[in-house]
């Protein structure tokens, strides 16, 4: 199939330019002025942009054993529409992600999505924190990142086995930063906000001890450590001098760490509980910060559907929020409008750096390239209905919200796999 795209923006790393797109047979063809070919479809892109598609490294699929709240099938459907077209699919389902039987299941039922599902595999058995898995064997099965995600290794020493088993295994390893011991139960940031409402809170030293843990046990075998889902400004602080003082660590965080705080939870809505949890302003800012300066290496979005009835009850409902369908517009309504960031900084943190670290091809528009790439309306205002988004679940923090900028194309291998109609 040909596919041609006409007058686009063309946006990527090293370019910027209004320009042609030829796509044939899966890949870009040529892109330049005034392309006169025949073609099965043309599409005006005249006040689009085209960057390539995102990667999101950090999404819960709940598939096998919680397809209630989504499936691989519905949560690749929810990436094509926020412009995903490959994913980290963290591995606590149930049963864990511990063996190639689970990985396969995995690879098979995404095949003919439209997005590359990456599985995580756990690095402890179950998830117990107790044993470790044959970290040799699920990366020849497919798992390209390890991690309990969810929860931490509790015991540092085989943690620190852990980070340098992987480093054996030239496989990158993945730490939820959370000391249950501190959290002790706690549903939303320790704070003036869970005082005001009488619920028991999270200290931030839970993340900050467990982050700066994690730090020095890479640094003590020189292995890589990844920092999942960044939410203080102590962390952030203790991985900025890390990576000042040489350390292989890399981290992550989420749009609604710099978007939103605690106070969206006086409105003792569950859909605004995560973990780790909305902190206050000054980590917000720090947040903001550390993504504009380059200490956050990429945007993900810990996609965590749940269902309605499991999200009705505000202190006790799970925690976890949908995002793969507001990442973008959250980002670039966030950063991009507000002119602290340029678009080719958004696609570094949310395509190409991502991919970076899982040893994952680049996706890029270039000629001779798979045609990977999305296509954006970066001024359309829009507002986040949780009804109509794709995920079988509707838990956003987004909820109501204007945001700016909307994918109104995702193409995938050369095929159009989304269309905003």
């Amino acid at each position: 199939m040909k596919l041609l795209i006409k007058n686009v923006h063309a946006v990527d790393i090293n370019l910027d330019e209004i320009t042609d797109i030829l796509i044939q047979d899966g890949k870009i063809a040529k892109i330049g002025k005034n392309i006169c070919v025949e073609t099965e479809k043309i599409i005006d892109g005249t006040g689009l942009t085209a960057m390539p598609s995102l990667f999101d490294m950090h999404v819960h699929f709940r598939d096998p054993g919680q397809t209630h709240k989504e499936d691989i099938i519905s949560g690749c459907r929810s990436a094509l529409a926020g412009g995903v077209t490959g994913v980290l699919c963290m591995p606590n389902t149930n049963p864990p992600v511990d063996s190639p039987e689970i990985l396969n299941y995995i690879l098979e039922k995404a095949k003919n999505t439209g997005v590359s599902v990456y599985p995580v595999a756990c690095i402890t058995e179950k998830m117990q924190g107790e044993k470790l898995t044959d970290f040799a064997e699920l990366k020849n099965a497919g798992a390209k990142c390890l991690s309990d995600d969810g929860r931490p290794v509790k015991n540092a020493e085989l943690m620190r086995l852990a980070i340098e088993k992987a480093k054996q295994e030239n496989i990158l390893i993945a730490s939820h930063c959370e000391d249950l011991d501190i959290i002790h139960g706690g549903i939303m940031h320790k704070g003036s906000v869970s005082e005001e409402l009488g619920v028991k809170g999270m200290d931030r030293a839970s993340e900050d001890y467990i982050t700066a843990r994690e730090i020095i046990l890479a640094s003590s075998c020189g292995g890589n450590i990844h920092i999942c889902h960044v939410s203080t400004k102590g962390s952030v602080d203790i991985i900025r001098e890390a990576k000042r003082l040489g350390v292989q660590v890399t981290c992550e965080t989420a749009p609604h760490y710099f978007m939103l705080t605690h106070e969206k939870l006086k409105s003792r809505n569950a859909n605004d509980r995560m973990n780790p949890p909305l902190r206050e302003e000054s980590d917000r800012q720090a947040i903001e910060q550390a993504v504009l300066d380059g200490t956050i290496d990429c945007i993900v979005t810990d996609h965590a559907p749940h269902a309605p009835e499991e999200k009705a009850d505000f202190e006790h409902a799970p925690n976890g929020i949908v995002g793969l369908e507001t990442s973008l517009a959250a980002t670039l309504t966030a950063l991009y409008h507000t002119g602290k960031c340029s678009l080719q900084k958004i696609i570094n943190l949310m395509s190409v750096k991502p991919r970076e670290l899982l040893n994952i091809p680049v996706v890029s528009l270039k000629e001779n390239e798979h045609a990977n790439l999305i296509l954006v309306d970066l001024h359309e205002k829009w507002e986040v209905i949780p009804e109509k988004l794709n995920s079988k679940s509707h838990n956003t923090a987004f909820r109501n919200m204007q945001l700016t900028g909307k994918v109104k194309f995702t193409i995938s291998d050369g095929v159009i796999r989304y269309e905003d109609k």
